[in-house]
């Protein structure tokens, strides 16, 4: 889907705030409400829009600790990723999920309540599964940026 200057305007306002009224979105993209209102379905239905949530401080809830761990795995095969992907995907730790080119395979992005979490997680979950050769982790010993909104 293609975006005009308007829907852009819109997802930009609606990713910083998407609890923002169809009235007020109107009122700061300089529209009516009922154009605004169908331009937001129109990119709901398309999918540019895939849904709302509330954004959660990680910290606030006990999950301080920032872990990216790299995978590299046994063999490259699509039985292997697809076993893989399943695994992970089931895994609530895992934030984030990324296959990558080069001597990585995959990138993971966890969100632990601490080292000891880390541990666990390790051990009791992704060095169990068969395919992985080989796991590098790296811990984050600060944000400096984490932004949800894509740069439109």
């Amino acid at each position: 889907m293609k975006l005009d200057p308007a829907q852009r305007h819109i997802l930009t306002l609606l990713q910083k705030d998407s609890t923002l009224s169809t009235q007020a979105l109107a009122d700061k993209v300089g529209m009516s409400p009922t154009p605004c209102w169908r331009r937001v379905r129109e990119m709901e239905e398309a999918g540019v829009i895939r849904g709302y949530v509330a954004l959660v401080d990680r910290h606030k809830v006990g999950l301080g600790t920032c872990v990216w761990v790299r995978v590299k795995l046994k063999q490259h095969s699509a039985d292997v990723l697809d076993r893989f992907e399943r695994v992970v995907k089931a895994c609530e730790q895992v934030v984030e999920c990324y296959e990558l080119l080069g001597e990585t395979d995959c990138l993971l992005k966890l969100y632990l309540p601490n080292l000891e979490a880390l541990s666990v997680f390790m051990h009791e979950f992704l060095l169990k599964i068969p395919e992985i050769d080989v796991t590098h982790s790296a811990v984050a010993l600060r944000e400096i940026k984490n932004e949800t909104a894509l740069p439109l």
